[in-house]
């Protein structure tokens, strides 16, 4: 298991970056490899840091202003060669379709649920290292 896992953070919302901070703690489950966080508040940061690399799971807030998590995690999708697993905020349930249009890997509703979020992030870090594994 590798020590550290990067997790890129987007919001403008410094309070929801702080509930996803919050709900991860320091790993989201005791087999997954301890959480270092990258936080952006423009859709322009987010693609800066996947360019470099490095970013294990992404998080995106779909309520975001001005671009939403949901377009951007499409894009990401389309653009980003070996895209990293994505955690797509959704302001309600029923835009879980969305999320599926969107092609993220996993999708929890705001405000953040710590249970429910960290258990969701687990499971894409699980995912990322078994697929990197192989």
């Amino acid at each position: 298991m590798q020590a550290t896992a990067t997790v890129l953070v987007y919001s403008d919302d410094a309070n929801t970056r702080e509930q996803v901070r919050l709900a991860t703690g320091r790993r989201p489950a005791p087999d997954v490899p301890v959480v270092e966080f990258l936080e952006c508040a423009t859709p322009a940061a987010v693609l800066r840091e996947l360019d470099r690399g490095g970013v294990d799971v992404v998080v995106l807030d779909g309520e975001a202003a001005p671009m939403g998590g949901m377009g951007l995690c499409r894009q990401i999708k389309d653009e980003i060669f070996r895209c990293p697993p994505v955690l797509l905020l959704i302001g309600r349930p029923q835009d879980a379709w969305l999320a599926t249009w969107s092609r993220a890997d996993a999708a929890v509703t705001l405000p953040v649920e710590p249970v429910e979020f960290a258990s969701a992030l687990a499971s894409l870090m699980r995912r990322k290292s078994l697929t990197q594994s192989a």
